[in-house]
């Protein structure tokens, strides 16, 4: 069961593809040397091999998980999509090998090599992927049963019967009176009952019992899951299930309990001191880099619409403590004038400018925001600040909202990669789901994730709204 429960932000199967691509990019390099000069003992005696075999093939697969190569079952694409994001991927370095190479020419290896290993590393790249995904498809499914039929054994049965989840096989549910036997529960059938939970694993050769009770008092079949366990059937809580597989908690169906005992919410005295202290130098270094596009940027507002170009806005921050958070604006002036703070629409707000609108897509909005970093109200990466008047509406909503305070708010966050831009309520309580699987999971390896992926959805210009 070990091959499922790998961290959200990268499955199984995907690293397994990384590793294989650096191997046969690398390897391929090498032949390419070989062939080019007859001989291995010229690339050997080549003071930077090792550097230079590196900086290609990290920024290749940089590229090619910027295509979409490594994430949302990439190795499972069409071959001909597989190709075309390969060929894109090619290009890209292509172009960025140059810059490098202009930048430290003491690593160009020359253009033959190059131009012999591009073909070589592609064909070699997608005959691998072509046998990892005839591979996956011939292995089996997980066999799951799934006790409770209440909300949250549902939503599991949802997700793993998607089509992003084709990993998975669920034979059922199990009620805890007959009753209920033969209702259809999202498409899956109620096929028994709680004491029948031995004999069905028996029967089905299941893999895992899904254990999806809202309330155990009285319920929870101790000794039958115990004989599972003991069997060799895989038995997993379903809070827990459905976080290692979606990157998200469900709130609504969860117990306190769950939240003491489970592991995670660790805030090691060291990473916090680090991460301060690496976010307040990376800061000031992205304060004077970025400064000219601040400044076109607030030249642009004030040209559009006049003064003031900078937006000064209230938000809850780290236990919550008020503080100003700064940005560009991009609304008019009078834009809460009227209705007082509102919801942002979902297809698009009529009181956004014609450069607020193009500040927001490319995220230039937030460039400001370092200096809250700077001050210390913020960190890079962290649950988003909301305003007072939405947090106090929240709280009294969504279960564990305030939770979500335990941390410094951030620029970017898991639940902005994962979901977006909110505009009601329900929208709201799903993107706090991701955000309190950071908080629970949030370490160095997490931040640098998600940070990778705010890159890729600026350059795409993905979730703006």
């Amino acid at each position: 069961m070990e091959r499922i429960f790998f961290h959200p932000a990268f499955q199984p199967q995907s690293v397994a593809c990384a590793l294989a691509d650096a191997l046969l990019i690398a390897g391929t390099l090498v032949l390419a040397s070989e062939v080019r000069f007859a001989s291995l003992n010229r690339l050997v005696d080549y003071e930077g091999l090792y550097l230079t075999l590196s900086v290609v093939t990290l920024i290749l697969l940089l590229c090619a998980y910027y295509n979409e190569l490594y994430q949302d079952k990439g190795y499972q694409q069409r071959w001909t999509e597989i190709a075309a994001r390969w060929l894109k991927s090619f290009m890209m370095t292509g172009a960025l090998l140059a810059m490098v190479y202009y930048a430290v020419p003491q690593l160009l290896l020359g253009r033959g090599i190059l131009l012999m290993h591009f073909p070589m590393a592609l064909t070699g790249l997608l005959l691998w992927r072509m046998l990892f995904r005839w591979l996956i498809r011939r292995s089996p499914p997980v066999r799951v049963l799934i006790l409770g039929t209440g909300c949250i054994a549902k939503d599991a049965a949802q997700v793993m019967t998607s089509s992003k989840q084709d990993e998975f096989r669920v034979f059922g549910f199990l009620a805890p009176e007959a009753g209920s036997v033969g209702r259809v529960l999202a498409g899956t059938k109620v096929i028994g009952t709680f004491d029948d939970v031995t004999r069905l694993s028996t029967e089905l050769r299941i893999d895992l019992v899904v254990v999806a009770l809202e309330d155990r008092r009285g319920m929870l079949p101790v000794d039958a899951l115990l004989r599972c366990r003991t069997a060799g059937v895989g038995v997993e809580e379903a809070a827990s299930f459905y976080e290692r597989l979606t990157g998200m908690i469900p709130v609504r169906s969860l117990r306190p309990s769950w939240l003491i005992f489970s592991n995670g919410f660790k805030r090691p005295r060291v990473h916090r001191a680090f991460k301060r202290a690496s976010e307040f130098l990376i800061a000031c270094a992205a304060i004077v880099i970025s400064l000219p596009i601040l400044l076109v940027g607030a030249m642009l507002v004030w040209l559009d619409g006049g003064r003031p170009v900078l937006y000064r806005q209230v938000r809850v921050g780290e236990e919550g403590k008020r503080f100003r958070l700064y940005k560009l604006r991009t609304m008019r002036q009078d834009a809460e004038t009227e209705s007082g703070p509102v919801w942002a629409a979902s297809n698009g707000d009529p009181r956004i400018t014609r450069v607020g609108r193009f500040l927001r897509a490319s995220r230039l909005d937030e460039l400001p925001q370092l200096f809250n970093v700077l001050k210390g109200d913020m960190s890079f990466v962290g649950p988003r600040p909301e305003r007072p008047c939405f947090v106090d509406q929240l709280k009294t909503l969504i279960p564990y909202y305030d939770e979500r305070h335990s941390v410094k708010p951030g620029i970017t966050g898991w639940a902005q990669i994962k979901y977006g831009y909110t505009s009601n309520v329900d929208e709201a309580e799903k993107k706090f789901q991701y955000d309190l699987f950071y908080i629970k999971n949030m370490s160095l390896f997490l931040d640098i994730v998600i940070l990778l992926d705010t890159a890729k959805v600026v350059l795409l210009g993905k979730g703006a709204r």
